[in-house]
């Protein structure tokens, strides 16, 4: 009678794969190293946002507290600075959109000659280093009196936002599918109704992926507003710079935690938009 052939145990580095419950244990430990990695700097973060005392060696506060929260929202300049961050940012995504729209919608439907050097030509602004971009821009605007205005600050943060703004929208536009326009064609809409009908709406999740990245970027943009807009526009990132250098370290996380929140909301109403695959598709080639 011959017996069952009992399997040579696995041999070599990956020995551990063959031993499910094993292999399970290191990938929960590669997960939670993972996430304290990654969630540890977060929660340090907010731990002195709600600091009143914390000195070494302690591993925890020794007293909680929110007095700096009530210093940051009665302290005029941050209410200022709070201002002027909701103001511009608004108006830097809408005349973004404004100018960048129609731009992506004609790069991805219509032939025309340099066609990929415009397109490609949009990356101008992120080729080189953007300190000295934004002093070049300082120069031109100085002779323009645009320095220490709302519109200078608006139109030095339009340089961040063309590839966003025209990159994503155009793939937008170009996944639209051909069909469907056609087909609207067919039962007499005319080219205005079927932009608005049909192509618009299949393109709305990339449009409203560039908006928020727009939107975003433009809250949290600092450089740019520093060399441009101060003393008169200061935004709440460039705020922070002061604060935080003359300020205890519950300031700055307090700071972090408000400049965060808008970021976190707006990318958590916008998940299925960012997870569909726009974002990928708007940095490939028109």
């Amino acid at each position: 009678m011959s017996g069952a052939v009992t399997p040579a145990p696995a041999t070599g580095a990956g020995w551990f794969l063959g031993v499910p419950a094993l292999k399970r244990a290191v990938i929960r430990i590669l997960i939670l190293a993972f996430g304290t990695f990654l969630l540890l700097p977060i929660w340090t973060l907010l731990l002195w946002a709600v600091t009143q005392r914390w000195l070494f060696p302690g591993v925890v506060p020794q007293e909680f507290g929110l007095h700096w929260w009530q210093w940051v929202f009665t302290n005029a300049d941050v209410g200022r600075a709070a201002y002027w961050s909701f103001t511009t940012a608004p108006t830097v995504t809408a005349l973004s959109a404004v100018i960048c729209l129609p731009a992506a919608y004609a790069f991805a439907r219509f032939d025309f000659p340099l066609k990929r050097l415009f397109y490609v030509s949009l990356l101008a602004s992120n080729a080189f280093p953007r300190l000295g971009l934004y002093i070049a821009i300082a120069a031109l605007f100085f002779r323009l009196n645009l320095i220490g205005t709302f519109w200078g600050v608006v139109f030095v943060q339009l340089v961040n936002s063309l590839v966003v703004m025209v990159w994503i929208p155009a793939a937008a536009f170009g996944a639209v599918p051909r069909e469907l326009e056609e087909a609207a064609r067919d039962v007499g809409a005319s080219p205005l109704r079927v932009f608005f009908s049909v192509t618009l709406p299949v393109a709305l999740p990339g449009i409203v992926v560039a908006l928020i990245l727009t939107f975003l970027g433009s809250l949290d943009e600092a450089q740019a507003t520093l060399i441009i807009g101060t003393p008169e526009i200061t935004t709440l990132p460039v705020e922070m710079y002061s604060l935080v250098s003359s300020y205890p370290e519950p300031v700055g996380a307090v700071f972090s935690v408000l400049l965060a929140a808008p970021s976190v909301i707006l990318l958590l109403l916008a998940r299925k938009y960012l997870l569909s695959g726009y974002l990928a598709a708007g940095f490939k080639g028109g």
